[in-house]
């Protein structure tokens, strides 16, 4: 069988991860004191600076707050939270979220327009034959789930040509969440992937700098995809409330 290489983890690693996964999950709920210092040393195994290393950590990125003498409450990370932790609310227990799902199919639908329309603002002829090459590219012979691959470095480059480092890093979170589902969405994608006049219309419209077109082109080609992929956010969704319903009336 293949072996692929062990990245290895440090201690405070495995305790930044635990906190955070039970912040995420709602084990550790908004408000809550976490235990001293001392005493999850003691109840992780760990030592001290292991622990303060992992709760700074944990701490950089809003999920808790450390106050001296007060402690280190929880905070809730949909209020404190950065795009970073999409990755990791997109799937809890192995199972997708569907209310995440949505939040990421709205802001790919709403984000892409906007780039599209300031890249026509701001490209220049580098930018534009970067954004050919992709579209060449998704005319070659490839499986789905490469056209896909291709189809997100069509957008980021669009991003680059947007020139905004806000929508960069932005995308940067969202393909992060993203892209560990494309073999699932390879089938609802292909459409749009396969969509070359589509991805054409929009450089077009960049190239001959008229961001009015480009983001019409841009929601054109990315409408029909984002309404199966919220259709299925709502069955999703519609499931897992069903089962929810029926694991309470079993236990009645």
């Amino acid at each position: 069988m293949p072996f692929e290489p062990i990245a290895p983890r440090s201690v405070p690693e495995d305790v930044y991860e635990q906190i955070v996964s039970g912040v995420l999950s709602g084990d550790l709920p908004a408000g809550d004191t976490l235990p001293s210092e001392r005493d999850l040393a003691r109840l992780l195994g760990v030592s001290r600076p292991a622990v303060r290393e992992a709760l700074r950590r944990v701490a950089a990125a809003g999920l808790v707050s450390i106050r001296q003498g007060q402690g280190t409450r929880v905070l809730d990370p949909a209020a404190s939270g950065g795009l970073d932790l999409l990755p990791r609310l997109l799937v809890r227990d192995g199972r997708l979220v569907p209310t995440v799902a949505r939040s990421i199919v709205e802001a790919r639908a709403l984000v892409g327009p906007k780039v599209a329309e300031l890249a026509a603002e701001r490209a220049d002829e580098r930018a534009v034959m970067l954004l050919r090459e992709c579209v060449a590219d998704l005319t070659t012979d490839l499986d789905p789930v490469q056209q896909q691959v291709v189809a997100l470095e069509f957008w980021s480059r669009v991003i680059d040509a947007a020139d905004s480092i806000a929508f960069r890093l932005m995308y940067n979170s969202l393909r992060a969440a993203y892209e560990p589902a494309l073999p699932a969405l390879a089938a609802v994608l292909e459409p749009e992937v396969g969509n070359v006049a589509g991805y054409s219309d929009v450089v077009d419209a960049i190239e001959h700098c008229r961001p009015d077109e480009a983001a019409r082109a841009a929601q054109h080609l990315l409408a029909p995809a984002t309404a199966t992929l919220l259709a299925m956010c709502t069955a999703l969704a519609d499931a897992e409330a069903a089962e929810a319903a029926g694991a309470d009336e079993s236990e009645r």
